[in-house]
């Protein structure tokens, strides 16, 4: 067995939104740009509104994740934001860090697109994986080809019509190797190349409309990726 170790990863970026709204972002509103953490039974061991916040969990044999936000304000209602996810990965360090730290850059970005497009909205969050069949290396080029979004460059404007999704029109707002952000006037699309870090392709939709349904958007993108690896 792989001997537990330490990481640490540091990411520092410029938010649109004022550190007031980035704690909000980051403390209530986790659904609408990552995932929801209400659940979690974490530990605020920081907690200093709105500039310093660490959240700390901790388990067996000394395990433990711990998130800190340091919030800074800027000119133009902006907010700098150093941020620091640390703890211990228990096996297959090399590709858990790999996956973390890309997964990191990608989350902060989206948190950015939240708070300059859609800052306190009331989201409707579904998470939909992708079948076994995406753990192949061209799983998630698979995706971006189904999606006919593949070849288009960050800022680019998308208009598709997907087959048992209907249509999807505005822009691509991050695109690499492993992640793709679409954004669309009432929705951010999120599609994860875990492939490459051994997991299935996933996807997410953080939907601002006011008139969404989890269980219909699960059912619907689960049969779009379905068809994408059948």
């Amino acid at each position: 067995m792989t001997e537990d170790r330490k990481f640490e990863i540091v990411a520092d970026t410029a938010l649109p939104g004022t550190p007031e709204r980035v704690w909000q972002a980051v403390t209530q509103d986790t659904a609408a740009w990552m995932f929801p953490t209400d659940q979690w039974p974490a530990v605020k061991t920081v907690e200093e509104y709105p500039s310093h916040l660490v959240t700390r969990m901790e388990g067996p044999d000394g395990w433990f994740n711990q998130l800190e936000h340091v919030l800074e304000p800027l000119d133009g209602g902006r907010a700098q934001l150093h941020y620091v996810h640390s703890g211990i990965f228990a096996d297959n360090w090399d590709e858990q860090y790999d996956g973390a730290s890309k997964h990191t850059a990608f989350y902060l970005h989206t948190l950015g697109q939240y708070l300059q497009h859609f800052d306190g909205k009331a989201v409707v969050f579904t998470d939909v994986q992708g079948p076994g069949a995406s753990q192949v290396p061209d799983g998630f080029l698979q995706l971006k080809n189904a999606l006919r979004v593949d070849g288009l460059s960050e800022g680019a404007s998308f208009d598709v019509e997907l087959d048992g999704v209907g249509r999807l029109s505005g822009e691509v707002d991050y695109s690499n190797e492993n992640f793709l952000g679409l954004r669309t006037a009432d929705a951010l699309y999120r599609f994860f190349g875990r492939n490459a870090f051994g997991a299935p392709v996933g996807m997410t939709v953080h939907d601002f409309s006011g008139s969404s349904d989890a269980e219909l958007t699960a059912k619907t993108w689960g049969a779009f990726l379905e068809k994408v690896y059948a």
